[in-house]
């Protein structure tokens, strides 16, 4: 009964697959939170020192790119790997960055649309249905070439 202890004990201290997080992964979490940041501080500085005039109107939307991006990118992080199967293997970093970035340019791409007031609910749903049908595309072409022996 005892050899049973340490045997269950030894499954138990080993962790799973899923639950051990890429190096990868932690720095690119690092980096979004340093994205976050900054973009969100640049981006309250601009707003509350500068006129809109084209300058600072083109550095709104760059620190408006940075601070989605840095803002999403855990959550895109956590959707992937919560809805990963277990027997595949993370996705990288790199994909989770581009989703992100994916994400903050439909965000820039909206405000900039919505500057002339043409921003309009079924605008708004293609480009989402864009970016989504292009990384869906990508990601498959990606898994392709994994698959291949």
């Amino acid at each position: 009964m005892n050899d049973r202890s340490q045997s269950d004990d030894t499954l138990l201290e080993a962790p799973l697959p899923s639950e051990k997080t890429p190096p990868d992964h932690v720095g690119v979490l690092i980096a979004a939170l340093l994205m976050a940041l900054g973009g969100w501080l640049g981006l309250y500085y601009l707003v509350t020192t500068s006129l809109p005039r084209v300058g600072p109107r083109w550095i709104f939307f760059v620190l408006l790119h940075i601070a989605v991006t840095g803002t999403v990118l855990p959550f895109v992080r956590y959707l992937n790997v919560r809805f990963t199967p277990v027997e595949r293997e993370l996705p990288p970093g790199g994909v989770i960055v581009r989703q992100s970035v994916w994400i903050g340019l439909f965000v820039i791409t909206c405000a900039w649309l919505q500057i002339p007031r043409v921003l309009s609910w079924p605008i708004a749903f293609f480009l989402a249905l864009i970016f989504i049908v292009i990384e869906i595309f990508l990601r498959s072409r990606e898994l392709s070439h994994d698959n291949r022996p």
